[in-house]
């Protein structure tokens, strides 16, 4: 019998809420229907802005990227990077689509200008860009660090010089590096330091080009000591 009761009460208690349901259904249903359409306009909004505006775009950035990427490879870098009057450089695709030409833009810009040696504009570029490929943020990092050790602000370069070796132990470059890091560290009249770092290589990187040469930097400080 209690267990009828129980029941019942539920079913009372399912009833009623059906009840206040479809009572606040009707009671509101042309808000809720416009809710609706509100909400349906904004999706096929949102999918034709992305299909008309966002992907043509995008295309055409990237066709303009393509242009400055052969110039970029030829080692025009001013072309590259300011354009030609016929082609846009990579500064002025960043100017005209952002993001729209991918992340590589910023990068390809920072290089640019660290070749032709605006190292301040160089690394607002490179600190935008932004990936998950261990190997090209390494690059980024590095060529950030240059521009630094360029502007001889060398307690920013050593940092960034260490932000790339730490990024991955595996990464090819990483010897390079390390070795960047040891030769600012002198400059900043770290002679421990230096020592550490050329001892990282000789240890961990004995068979890339920079560790081939590593002992004579280890001989001369520990000569000097």
């Amino acid at each position: 019998m209690a267990n009828n009761k129980q029941q019942e009460a539920q079913q009372e208690q399912v009833a009623t809420t059906v009840s206040g349901a479809e009572a606040f259904f009707k009671k509101n249903q042309k808000w809720i229907e416009w809710a609706l359409i509100a909400i349906l306009v904004i999706i096929f909004g949102i999918l034709a802005i992305n299909r008309w505006v966002v992907v043509p775009a995008r295309q055409e950035a990237q066709g303009q990227m393509f242009q400055a990427e052969q110039a970029f490879r030829a080692g025009d870098f001013e072309t590259a990077l300011n354009g030609d009057g016929n082609v846009l450089g990579f500064a002025q695709i960043i100017d005209e689509y952002g993001n729209k030409a991918g992340k590589s833009v910023q990068l390809y810009a920072g290089l640019c200008n660290l070749q032709l040696g605006n190292n301040e504009e160089a690394i607002a570029n490179l600190k935008k860009y932004k990936t998950s490929d261990k190997i090209m943020q390494g690059r980024a990092y590095c060529a950030t660090g240059d521009a630094y050790s360029n502007l001889k602000d060398y307690t920013n370069a050593l940092a960034w010089y260490k932000k790339a070796a730490a990024l991955d132990k595996e990464n090819p470059y990483t010897a390079e590096y390390l070795f960047k890091a040891a030769l600012v560290s002198e400059e900043l009249g770290d002679k421990d330091g230096a020592l550490k770092l050329y001892k990282e290589i000789e240890t961990k990187y004995p068979q890339t080009l920079e560790g081939y040469d590593i002992q004579k930097y280890i001989s001369r400080i520990e000569n000097e000591k």
